[in-house]
């Protein structure tokens, strides 16, 4: 339960600053994970990217704050931190489908989107394959990209790497540098301590020598909950994620490590690819 405490002290911080510039990195740090994991556990159990919900919490107070006669429009956008009054109408209108000069009009309708409460939810009818192991640090090489913003934002991105990876070779060159004991293709996510942003890498484990385009990056020692499946698509690894995330953490008795999460192409087959997704856990 310490782990859903985290969340709703992170919802909280999020209401106390609501008014405020609120950084990514700053609510994180309330839950005790990297931004990447919050962010990616924030959208997987509540079904919204973080910014969007800070948004409807915003703009949902706005309307308040626009029925009283002593705030004006510019007044109230530059308190929910919006700059102009034309981005701040472009928000309030994404939200509620009325311009805010609507709003002190008896009958206009506009949705109220009330504080989120993180709270145990019984699920998990269908099992979950996984064991824990603990790996010491290793070496992969590969090439890499920055992630920045929302989770659910990366897909693409992601997706155009691996097109252009495998158009000019590189995936068959990782492939030949495979070390004798590695599984498969590594898909490695990285977060950046100092910065809001992630690394994704399309590497190996291998203790061979870097060739151009390669780069090298080093994964500590962690404890590692591994999760089997079969699939194809990022969006299959995104219904294992939001399934780990949602049904087995909570009652694990474990909560994110600070780590790279790691998904391994564990075999190719014609139906798809059995794979593996890396967790990295703390007691």
């Amino acid at each position: 339960m310490d782990w859903i405490e985290k969340m709703n002290a992170a919802i909280l911080y999020i209401e106390e600053h609501i008014t405020d510039t609120l950084s990514t990195e700053d609510i994180a740090k309330i839950a005790d994970c990297s931004s990447y994991h919050f962010q990616r556990m924030f959208a997987y159990m509540t079904g919204s990217p973080l910014s969007e919900y800070i948004r409807r919490r915003r703009m949902s107070l706005a309307v308040a704050d626009l029925k009283s006669d002593d705030m004006k429009i510019i007044d109230v956008a530059l308190k929910y931190g919006y700059s102009s009054p034309t981005a701040f109408n472009r928000a309030f209108q994404s939200v509620h489908g009325v311009a805010p000069s609507l709003v002190k009009l008896d009958g206009v309708s506009v949705k109220s989107y009330a504080p989120l409460s993180f709270q145990m939810v019984i699920k998990g009818v269908d099992s979950l394959d996984f064991r824990i192991e603990k790996k010491e640090a290793f070496r992969v090489i590969g090439i890499s990209i920055p992630l920045f913003g929302d989770f659910e934002g990366m897909n693409e991105p992601i997706k155009q790497m691996w097109e252009i990876a495998e158009a000019n070779g590189t995936i068959q060159q990782l492939k030949g540098l495979m070390g004798k004991e590695a599984s498969g293709l590594l898909e490695v996510m990285m977060p950046d301590e100092h910065t809001e942003s992630w690394r994704y890498l399309i590497s190996v484990a291998t203790d061979a020598p870097i060739e151009e385009p390669l780069e090298e990056y080093f994964v500590d020692a962690y404890t590692w909950a591994i999760f089997s499946y079969e699939g194809k698509t990022i969006e299959e690894t995104q219904d294992l994620g939001e399934r780990v995330i949602s049904e087995w953490l909570p009652t694990s008795g474990y909560e994110y490590d600070n780590g790279p999460d790691i998904s391994v192409h564990a075999k190719d087959g014609k139906e798809g690819a059995i794979l593996e997704y890396w967790m990295p856990i703390k007691k």
